[in-house]
């Protein structure tokens, strides 16, 4: 049994309300062997409790308490002898430690001792080296000024020098070691005496030095870096150790660099040799400086040079100078790299040396090729129009100032006006192809101009751009559009409107231009002096221009309504507002003719104009069109069936004005409206229509005014009716 309870104790995890369930099980079924397991265990869980045998239950509980504390005692007594062998080896292990420490503690004093004896022994040999090197160092140096004075002897005497240090190509080396030591003595050597030896050894010394230069050159073509080291380091003993240097740049740069294309090649090279440059020299920052210079000075200054002989294509000229000019800008900051610190800014002075001659004349030759250019395209659009382009009148605006008093005091009409079948002789086209010219030569001259003229440069540029295009071209063409504007009062047939078509066309080059003088032109001058004049003449200009569109938006206006007038006089009938009464035409005839010419009037404004210009000009054109109708009306006389056609009448012109969005117009329409009422109501109803909502803030006047128009105004004169409205 208490091996039964150790395996249920060691399971995991171990529930004691589980040992308990079971426990309870298994005695009921020994309690009752007739039952099988199913019934019992249904007693045990249902609801019924007469099977149930408690006091077995109790001794069972009983019985397993004991067991439990039985076998709690064992293993509590199992613990304490495992306890007691754990303590014995801790012990043992202990003993163990403090031997180890013991050893170890010896091993450590017997090895400072072997240390002490090793440096010891180590000064003595050290100190036995030097008392060596003292007895030998002379010793070596007397040998070897025995040997420099045996090959001395060689030079002393006359006859060619036969020793075989200077004839076999394998003791190359060694030679140079040797000449170059009895070079440095035969400096000091008295000329008067040593005169011809000195010579064999300069000859001899010339002859290694060149020797040594030729195998550099070979080792360099099969890339022997350590070949080409160690030459290098014999000949930086030399005097021509920089032809050694010069002759490394001169095969380096021998080949070929990008094809075609001088800079395709020359990083990637660079980048290449300065590894082994690295390698080979023992300075090679200045070895690489001194290659970089070499491209600039040689090469990149003759592929220039060629490039840029021929100046007779000026737009392919100065294309190709920006072109290098930036590359080789781009090309300095690359390499910058590979520069010492020293030569900070000496690639962008190479630079400059190399474009020098020609970034002198290039504001010129910018400004003489725009001129052209823009002058030609001029010339081309013109051309393409059949139109001969014609000098300024100076005395236009006074010649048309004569042409309309003409007709208004004599009525004769002598202003012939051509209108070019409605040409406005303004291209968007022409304006974006005059902007991209300037725009390419603004971008050159931001590059190829040093700072200190590069605002005087930009404005040069920028104002024959303002001359073409907005003096040439939009100030021409609107001076055009000005003189074919009919004269108000001049015909039946209602004008053309062709200035509102010069209106949009000339805002959208206004447009343009800003966006192009605020991307490429005021941040080269904004923090300048010549900001101020730049401002200035853009403010000139602008001014002008919107002059000139005032002036004939006006006239446009005025076009309009002089038509309307004269239409409106000539056409209305005055029986249409005094007709039986019997006759019910609601609009009058002359009314639609009108409000249909005013349709399009309005489309036109509000497709050529935009923003606070088209609301100024929409306004402006309903106030006159009122007065207009309004001073008609007053030369009418009515009856009630032509006071209701009035009404109809200003009723359509209400609904053509609402177009207009403008509540001035709107409420000058209403009060009109409202006025020919005053025409149609009883004579009753005057005082309280007038004294209504709408016209009770009008003038006295402007209501008698109305109701003078009455063609029963005698009959209600001597009426109460008027009371208050005629005093």
């Amino acid at each position: 049994m208490l091996s039964q309870y150790m395996e249920e104790f060691e399971q995991e995890p171990f529930e004691v309300s589980g040992f308990i369930e079971r426990l309870t099980w298994r005695t009921n079924n020994e309690c009752d062997n007739t039952s099988g397991k199913q019934s019992q265990l249904d007693g045990i869980i249902g609801a019924g409790i007469k099977d149930f045998n408690p006091t077995a239950l109790h001794d069972t509980f009983i019985q397993t308490i004991k067991d439990l504390k039985i076998l709690q005692e064992r293993q509590q007594a199992k613990c304490e002898r495992l306890e007691e062998a754990l303590k014995q080896e801790q012990e043992a292990h202990a003993k163990n430690i403090i031997k180890l420490q013991e050893r170890h503690q010896l091993a450590s004093d017997v090895f400072w001792q072997l240390d002490e004896k090793i440096n010891s022994v180590a000064g003595k040999i050290i100190h036995l080296g030097e008392q060596l090197e003292n007895v030998n160092t002379p010793r070596s140096r007397t040998v070897e000024a025995q040997t420099l004075l045996n090959y001395m002897t060689e030079f002393l005497i006359s006859g060619p020098v036969v020793n075989d240090i200077f004839t076999d190509a394998t003791r190359l080396y060694e030679a140079a070691d040797v000449i170059q030591k009895l070079y440095a003595i035969a400096q000091d050597l008295p000329p008067e005496k040593f005169v011809d030896s000195k010579r064999k050894i300069e000859k001899k010394y010339d002859e290694v030095e060149r020797r040594l230069i030729e195998d550099f050159a070979t080792a360099q073509k099969s890339e022997d870096i350590e070949k080409m080291k160690r030459l290098a380091q014999i000949l930086s003993q030399f005097k021509g150790y920089a032809q050694c240097i010069d002759v490394y740049i001169e095969q380096s740069q021998m080949t070929p660099y990008g094809g075609k294309d001088i800079f395709i090649g020359i990083v990637p090279m660079c980048k290449h040799h300065y590894e082994i440059i690295k390698k080979v020299f023992s300075n090679p920052q200045q070895v690489m400086s001194k290659f970089i210079l070499n491209i600039y000075q040689l090469k990149l200054h003759q592929y220039a040079m060629t490039k840029l002989d021929d100046k007779r294509d000026e737009e392919k000229y100065l294309k190709t100078l920006y072109e290098l000019y930036s590359r080789t800008l781009k090309l300095s900051t690359d390499l910058q790299h590979y520069m010492s610190a020293m030569d900070d800014d000496l690639l962008n002075k190479l630079t400059q040396q190399i474009f020098q001659k020609h970034l002198a004349t290039y504001v010129e030759i910018e400004s003489q090729f725009l001129t052209r250019k823009c002058a030609s395209e001029l010339e081309k659009f013109y051309a393409s129009k059949n139109h001969q382009k014609k000098p300024a009148e100076r005395f236009q605006e006074l010649k048309r100032d004569m042409q309309e008093l003409i007709r208004t005091k004599a009525n004769i009409n002598i202003a012939q006006v051509e209108d070019y079948g409605g040409e406005t002789f303004l291209s968007e086209e022409l304006a974006i192809k005059m902007l991209q010219d300037a725009n390419a030569s603004l971008k050159r001259c931001r590059v190829l101009s040093n700072e200190t003229e590069l605002p005087s440069n930009i404005i040069k540029l920028n104002d024959i751009l303002l001359k073409y295009l907005m003096h040439e071209h939009a100030t021409y063409a609107l001076g055009l559009g000005l003189n074919i504007i009919p004269i108000a009062d001049t015909g039946r047939q209602f004008p053309h409107l062709y200035f509102f078509d010069v209106v949009q066309k000339t805002n959208i080059i206004v447009h343009l231009l800003e966006d192009q003088c605020n991307t490429s032109v005021v941040p080269c001058v904004v923090n300048t002096p010549k900001y101020s004049e730049y401002i200035f003449k853009k403010r000139t200009l602008m001014e002008q221009i919107e002059a000139k569109l005032d002036q004939g938006l006006d006239r446009t206006l005025n076009a309009v309504i002089g038509w309307v007038k004269l239409y409106l006089t000539n056409e209305q009938k005055k029986t249409d507002y005094n007709k039986p009464d019997s006759d019910f035409t609601l609009t009058s005839a002359a009314c639609s003719h009108v409000v249909q010419n005013i349709h399009p009037v309005i489309r036109q404004i509000k497709k050529c104009l935009d923003g606070e210009n088209q609301k100024q000009i929409l306004n402006e054109f309903g106030v006159r069109l009122h007065r207009v109708i309004y001073d008609h009306l007053q030369t009418m006389s009515f009856n009630t069936a032509g006071a209701m056609c009035a009404i109809c009448d200003v009723n359509e012109y209400r609904k053509c004005i609402r177009e207009l969005d403008s509540p001035l117009v709107t409420q000058l329409f209403d009060i009109l409206h409202a006025l020919c009422n005053l025409l149609l109501v009883k004579p009753e109803n005057l005082l309280e229509v007038c004294t209504g909502e709408t016209l009770n803030y009008l003038d006295k006047s402007v209501v008698r005014q109305f109701i003078q128009l009455r063609s029963d105004f005698r009959d209600i004169k001597n009426t109460n009716n008027l009371k208050g409205i005629i005093e």
